[in-house]
């Protein structure tokens, strides 16, 4: 595959609706928003966070975007800006919230009709599948 392939190729995920494909590059946006939300696996620096949110986020290299996506629990930001959500999960976690409650925000859903909807199988694969093709 060629370098402009690899790049077409990759193009093409920001095309799916409602998804957000992982890639390297995502991975290099999100680096300091994960390495951020991994350092809550460590009771000491849960409670730094707890105690001034603000504060602790002032000793990581996010920019003003990251950080207002962080504080405002917009969890769909946070995947655009390269979060990956099994590391966001450590924010929502130590929040006290479930995955099934923090998903669920995600979708614009209640708990109970996103978890309805998960055990009888998920989202419906018909319906738009390109935003530029408009189906």
């Amino acid at each position: 595959m060629s370098h402009q392939d690899i790049h077409s190729y990759l193009a093409a995920f920001d095309d799916i609706p409602g998804t957000r494909v992982y890639t390297v590059a995502r991975a290099r946006q999100g680096y300091w928003i994960n390495q951020f939300a991994m350092s809550l696996m460590k009771p000491e620096n849960r409670a730094r966070w707890k105690a001034d949110e603000k504060a602790y986020l002032e000793g990581w290299n996010l920019d003003e975007d990251q950080k207002a996506a962080i504080l405002a629990r917009d969890y769909n930001r946070l995947l655009d800006l390269g979060g990956n959500i099994y590391f966001l999960a450590k924010i929502f976690s130590t929040d006290g919230l479930s995955f099934l409650q923090a998903v669920s925000t995600m979708t614009g859903m209640s708990v109970e009709d996103y978890q309805a909807m998960m055990l009888a199988g998920g989202r419906s694969p018909n319906g738009v599948r390109s935003i530029k093709e408009g189906n």
